[in-house]
């Protein structure tokens, strides 16, 4: 088996150098996004973006304006420490939803579409703390074109990782292509000091078995052997000899001959018949496995009993739930500039954060609000409740058999400590929604 080793620091660094861009036509000048002209902004709902006691914002309107005026908030700038979107995909589609009212329309390509996020990218950027990170989830179609972009604003040595999302069941194609199951979400951070929390999946006992295949005579403890030297050479202690062995060519130990000592004299080292030491590392001392960079278990809504809203390109709450741990703690700000159906906003909520929600969909804001409120609801639902049983139903209505009515999502606690702001060129059209909210809070 092949063994890589380390290249020296001096050339990992001229490679970490290199400098990606993406040229086109329409694209601005760093300065120039930054001058971006101000939101003008007016309450709605609650307290001003500016009260000492208001931990969450949901905002209306167009977001890149909104973070430039955001930049001017002491309380904000620089604080973010989590950023999740879910932005268009430049697919050339109108989006409704599950009730057929428009949701929003993603009409943006080429050239357009990554001058559109690369601006909002920017700021997200400033927005950001510098022990902060951001996810950005694309499709394949533009995944490549925005990795370079962020690339550019984050820096390469700040990228981590572009995680493979299974996104649905596997599809019966008939056209010359591989099935389309996935998606991907890109993971950068400001700096290379950010927030993480190890996300583990707890061990199965089939796995657990398999994997601790040795138990400790005296104390029962289930174990493993695992080497205890790692590639590359060292001149320093782990390069020495330890109890007469040199470490294996091309390689070092992984302790001081010191610490090995102690690991030995606590019984945590296995010595084989040929004396080749091996530690010991106890299935009791290690709680899960370290999740990796390709996730299975976060399919959007397949069947009629998962919960949702109805709004299109709803993602899974589960999801969520694992970007917010591992890259936020509680009290941090998580922001959503694409907020959507608000799953990112619930879910911080819910884990301790505090949040920012924007959006510019009418039918976004109705969504969210409705869901503070009320809670979701089961898939089938939304079957049921189609007035005409003749009516086709949409893109994004199930084709399963139809339920009875099912209820809203038990022991739902209702979120209400946000702030509801608006820009003040589209004010007037969200206060209906607001008005028949609050009608329905009393």
């Amino acid at each position: 088996m092949a063994i890589g080793v380390p290249t020296n620091k001096k050339q990992k660094k001229k490679k970490n150098d290199l400098t990606r861009h993406l040229t086109y036509s329409n694209k601005k000048s760093v300065n120039d996004i930054m001058k971006t002209p101000k939101s003008k902004l007016v309450n709605i709902w609650g307290k001003t973006e500016k009260d000492a006691n208001t931990r969450n914002f949901l905002f209306y309107g167009d977001n890149l304006p909104i973070m430039a005026k955001l930049l001017d908030n002491r309380k904000i700038s620089g604080k973010v420490r989590l950023v999740y979107i879910d932005p268009p995909y430049s697919t050339q589609t109108a989006f409704h939803s599950r009730k057929l009212s428009h949701a929003y329309e993603d009409n943006l390509t080429g050239a357009e579409f990554i001058e559109f996020l690369r601006a909002r990218l920017i700021l997200l950027r400033e927005l950001l703390a510098e022990d902060g990170s951001i996810y950005l989830h694309l499709d394949e179609k533009m995944v490549f074109h925005i990795k370079v972009i962020m690339d550019e604003i984050f820096g390469l040595n700040n990228y981590k990782n572009c995680i493979v999302r299974k996104k649905c069941n596997p599809k019966n194609y008939t056209r010359k292509k591989y099935g389309n199951i996935s998606d991907y979400i890109l993971f950068y951070t400001k700096s290379d000091q950010y927030v993480w929390n190890r996300p583990i999946e707890p061990w199965t006992e089939d796995r657990a078995l398999k994997e601790y295949q040795y138990i400790e005579e005296k104390t029962g403890r289930r174990y493993k052997k695992v080497p205890i030297h790692a590639p590359g050479v060292r001149n320093g202690e782990t390069g020495k000899p330890w109890r007469g062995m040199l470490p294996p060519p091309g390689k070092h130990w992984q302790y001081t001959p010191q610490k090995l000592d102690i690991l030995d004299a606590e019984n945590k080292i296995y010595w084989s018949p040929n004396g080749n030491p091996r530690r010991k590392v106890y299935l009791d001392e290690n709680p899960g496995v370290s999740v990796q960079d390709i996730w299975l278990d976060y399919r959007d809504a397949h069947n009629q009993n998962i919960k949702i809203t109805g709004y299109p390109t709803e993602k899974n709450p589960e999801l969520l739930k694992r970007i917010i741990e591992a890259s936020s703690n509680p009290d941090d700000i998580v922001l959503d500039c694409f907020c959507g159906s608000g799953t990112t906003l619930e879910i911080a909520h819910r884990l301790g954060r505090r949040w920012i929600g924007i959006d510019n969909s009418v039918e976004a804001m109705r969504t969210v609000l409705d869901r503070f409120a009320k809670g979701t609801e089961m898939m089938g639902d939304f079957v049921s409740k189609r007035k005409n049983k003749n009516q086709l139903p949409s893109l994004f209505e199930p084709i399963e058999c139809e339920i009875e009515q099912g209820t809203r999502a038990s022991k739902h606690r209702p979120i209400k400590n946000f702030s509801l702001i608006a820009d003040v060129k589209c004010a007037r059209d969200i206060e209906p929604v607001v008005d028949e909210w609050i009608k329905h809070q009393r």
